[in-house]
């Protein structure tokens, strides 16, 4: 009897143990390929995968499926990945957006006024390797990933991972698990031609769709028994819709990648094909109805999802908790420098090794490298030590130190300009860059710049400039006295200047420009109308000391939403040749500042007040304040002023305040309303008589297009004392 006890409960313990082993959860494994904008489809899978209960133990990706993947494999939910989709702005990751607060007073310059910018070497013209370094989007990738930014085994993510990007040099497929996450999903979906290579460990990476672009042999070898695959291809377009080379060309590119993906689709245990065919690569403005594209898909599986989870007890993926973004940077370690030092990169930082800072201020440091244009690419890793990380950053020169750039303007004061501009760097000294500026037009013109930017340590420049234009003029400026002129309002002239300065500057408080410098100028003024004896109103040489302080946040030049500037300027005018004979050693000092915010969705308010005095005995009237005009860059103390025509209301000292609404009724076309006041005439500021009504008002009605070669404004302006109105228009960048 007791054998047979033994014998029962021998045998119970064993089926027991059986049925366990029988009852096990099988490993699911997420295969998500790639396809660009269409890969948000992938979030909408997510989001039923979520609903329906089931456990993901395993992701594979490629390209697009490989940054969803990622980031849902680092511990986000589906719920906050569309969130992440939502906000993110497409269009400035296309464009490899960098933040124009990232720039320098110098970069702001050089990226406001070219429309064309073409590698030069050897004497020959080349053409940009990718519409976008893709800079954007690695910084986007390790803002996200920030939590697991100490990872290097992506077996060790709360959701074991892989991803596959493509050695466009062996043509061979490269799987990507081990390393930075950020970095791995920067390589994987480096599309060709719109993202440049990526060079990781010494291999040139692109976008892994053009191997592999469904890796579910490499999913399964992680240990996964059951395959979920999303499949978000296009599959072979007919004869009507390859209409153009675009099309034909992806046909081209997806050949084999469609043919190898009827294999794969057989091997997947659950197969989901969205129906996003009429969706391309870069529809990213489409996310919404994309995703629930994905959805859809999914559901229509959704019994067959639903038999894969305990529902029992349906697994529910909990949402990610953002720790705090503080950094203690320990370390900054600089790796591939050859052409620009340390102190250089710490400049743009603007932060040291020992600094505490948010990950924001490690972003924005980023992009001021970025914005130099010097570097082909920025890779960076946060590696632990101790309590704090060190910061390695890897850089690839740009390789290119030569650039041909060009331009167009068109205003009613220099009239039509084409811009031409070599730019060379590293000429002399490392961190060094000399432009030339030659203008052909109505009026030619030429800007030299050399400036040798040193980070924290003083900077050095020398410019060159040759301006002129013949434009009628108020005759304020010239101090005649002629009697046939002494009723006339404004004369013809033609005026020519050209200034050069050596400065020094540097950074004050991380925010502030401030600078000193020598200026010796050259100024011819002529009038033909006046007397055909002597034409010449001045033909002198003055040489001045000058100082100079400027901040600027506005994140667009032309059509600002938010952000302010300040700029001040005193120049101590000490010799000259004295053509005139009136020149007495004097010096002339003057602001101008404004801020600007959105009071809608698509309106913005711009304030703006500005203002200049003499400080000694009356001198040279050539460089009064002279208002009047819109749409040029202004010169020596020539200021805009809406109401009255270019350069028609002068004095030695000037008050002006302005207002402007501006209102985007489409995208990059703009409405707007400006309104300016002011107050004008010699010595304003020597009594409180300044404290008073503006004298001189003007308004204008105006709008603008953003285009890349720069703005096209038209504006139709009118003042209360003048019967007369005026049409300006404005066609590219200011020069």
């Amino acid at each position: 009897m007791r054998k047979f006890a033994l014998f029962v409960f021998f045998l119970f313990t064993y089926q027991a143990s059986f049925s366990q082993d029988s009852i096990k959860r099988p490993k699911i494994g997420l295969v998500l390929s790639g396809g660009g904008a269409k890969g948000f489809a992938h979030v909408g899978v997510l989001k039923v995968l979520e609903e329906a209960g089931i456990k993901i133990d395993f992701i594979g990706g490629t390209s697009m499926g490989a940054v969803i993947g990622g980031l849902y494999a680092s511990g986000y939910n589906a719920t906050q990945i569309d969130s992440i989709v939502r906000v993110t702005n497409f269009d400035n990751l296309l464009i490899d957006y960098i933040p124009r607060s990232s720039k320098s007073f110098y970069e702001k310059r050089n990226d406001e006024l070219y429309a064309l910018i073409l590698p030069f070497s050897k004497f020959k013209i080349g053409v940009p390797q990718s519409l976008s370094k893709g800079m954007f989007n690695y910084n986007l990738f390790n803002k996200l990933t920030f939590h697991v930014r100490h990872v290097r085994d992506f077996n060790s993510l709360p959701i074991p991972f892989l991803c596959v990007a493509t050695d466009i040099e062996k043509g061979e497929q490269v799987l990507l698990d081990k390393g930075v996450l950020a970095q791995a999903l920067y390589a994987s979906s480096a599309l060709p031609s719109v993202f440049s290579p990526v060079i990781l460990e010494d291999r040139f990476l692109i976008d892994g769709g053009v191997a592999n672009n469904y890796p579910i042999e490499e999913v399964r070898k992680l240990g996964a028994d059951i395959i979920i695959g999303v499949d978000v291809q296009n599959g072979l377009r007919d004869r009507e819709e390859l209409k153009d080379a675009t099309k034909i060309l992806f046909q081209i590119t997806n050949l084999q990648m469609i043919e190898k993906m009827k294999l794969n689709a057989s091997n997947t245990n659950i197969y989901i094909k969205p129906d996003i065919k009429d969706y391309g690569t870069v529809s990213f403005e489409k996310a919404t109805q994309i995703i629930q594209k994905g959805e859809e898909a999914a559901f229509s599986v959704y019994e067959k999802l639903y038999k894969l989870s305990d529902s029992s007890n349906p697994y529910r993926k909990p949402k990610l908790k953002i720790e705090s973004d503080s950094l203690n940077i320990v370390n900054i370690v600089c790796n591939n420098l050859m052409d620009y030092s340390r102190n250089y990169i710490e400049g743009k930082l603007k932060f040291k090794s020992g600094a505490k800072i948010n990950y924001s201020d490690l972003e924005k440091g980023i992009n001021n490298i970025d914005a130099t244009h010097n570097f082909g690419a920025v890779t960076y890793s946060l590696e632990p030590n101790g309590s704090g990380d060190d910061l390695v950053l890897n850089f690839i020169e740009n390789p290119i130190k030569t650039y041909l750039k060009f331009g167009l303007h068109f205003d009613g004061l220099y009239k039509s300009g084409v811009l031409v501009n070599l730019t060379n760097k590293k000429t002399f000294f490392k961190n060094d860059i000399a432009s030339f500026d030659f203008i052909i037009g109505d009026n030619l013109r030429y800007n030299l710049d050399y400036y040798i930017d040193n980070g924290y340590n003083l900077s050095y420049g020398v410019k060159s400039q040759l301006n002129q234009f013949n434009k009628n003029v108020t005759s304020e400026i010239s101090s005649l006295s002629t009697a046939p002129f002494q009723n006339s309002n404004s004369i013809n002239i033609d005026f020519l200047d050209i200034t050069n300065q050596f400065y020094i500057q540097s950074v004050f408080a991380q925010k502030f420009l401030v600078g000193v410098g020598l200026e010796y100028k050259y100024l011819t003024i002529e009038s033909e109308t006046l007397t055909a004896t002597n034409p010449v109103l001045d033909k002198s040489n003055y040489s001045s000391v000058f100082a100079y302080m400027k901040y600027d946040s506005f994140d667009n030049q032309y059509f600002p939403t938010k952000g302010w500037y300040f700029t001040s300027d005193l120049h101590n005018y000490l010799f000259s040749s004295n053509y005139t004979g009136s020149f007495n050693p004097y010096s002339i000092a003057k602001f101008d500042a404004g801020f600007v915010f959105k009071i809608l969705k698509k309106a913005t308010f711009k304030f703006q007040s500005e203002g200049g005095f003499t400080i000694g005995a009356e001198s040279v009237p050539f460089f009064d304040f002279v208002l009047g005009g819109y749409g040029f860059t202004p010169l020596n103390n020539f200021r805009p002023f809406y109401g009255y025509d270019f350069l028609t209301i002068a004095g030695s000292s000037y008050l002006k305040a302005s207002a402007t609404i501006d209102y985007e009724i489409f995208k990059r076309n703009h409405l707007n309303f400006s309104a300016n006041y002011a107050n004008v005439e010699d010595d304003y500021f020597e009594s409180l008589d300044w404290i008073s009504l503006p004298k001189y008002s003007g308004y204008a009605l105006g709008y603008g297009l953003e285009t890349i070669i720069g703005p096209l404004e038209v504006k139709y302006s009118w003042s209360p004392e003048n019967s007369k109105g005026y049409t300006w228009f404005s066609i590219g960048f200011w020069f």
